[in-house]
């Protein structure tokens, strides 16, 4: 077994006897040394976005002093839902390796599907459980405006 993936699997696992949260691990490896892992800790820190991937991220960016993690590789024990693919995007890693599957996860009860359909919905224009609406733009785009024209900002 990969040894990366050896370890995400060991984090997922450890779950199962601490109830942290769901049975998911991750970690993060750059030129070959480990900089982050992470297990879900949804229920043990009250906080949904503490997945595995989302805690590793977290940890590897703490670790080197960076929000950007180019050049990194993802190791996850599950392939990850729509929200850590997106925090996966904003941290700039391009690889992930994942063990079980999407339908591996909705087999034994996560709502990943259902997040993609309702993502879906919304880009489609379609009936979703999320009512969006724009409002106040008018005041709210001065401060992207403020933003543009700022000398000394960090693009990320």
């Amino acid at each position: 077994m990969n040894e990366y993936m050896k370890l995400a699997k060991e984090l997922a696992d450890n779950n199962l006897k601490t109830n942290d949260g769901g049975p998911f691990g991750a970690c993060i490896v750059k030129d070959g040394k480990i900089i982050g892992i992470g297990s879900n800790h949804v229920l043990a820190n009250n906080d949904p976005t503490a997945h595995a991937e989302v805690m590793a991220i977290r940890d590897a960016c703490k670790n080197i002093g960076s929000y950007d993690l180019s050049g990194c590789e993802l190791y996850t024990s599950c392939y990850p839902c729509p929200m850590c693919i997106s925090a996966i995007i904003w941290s700039n890693i391009t690889k992930i390796y994942y063990g079980n599957t999407k339908e591996d996860a909705e087999n034994i009860g996560f709502r990943d599907k259902f997040i993609y359909d309702t993502i879906s919905k919304i880009n489609n224009n379609e009936d979703s459980i999320l009512d969006l609406k724009c409002i106040d733009r008018e005041e709210t785009i001065k401060s992207f405006n403020d933003y543009k024209e700022k000398q000394d900002k960090t693009i990320y």
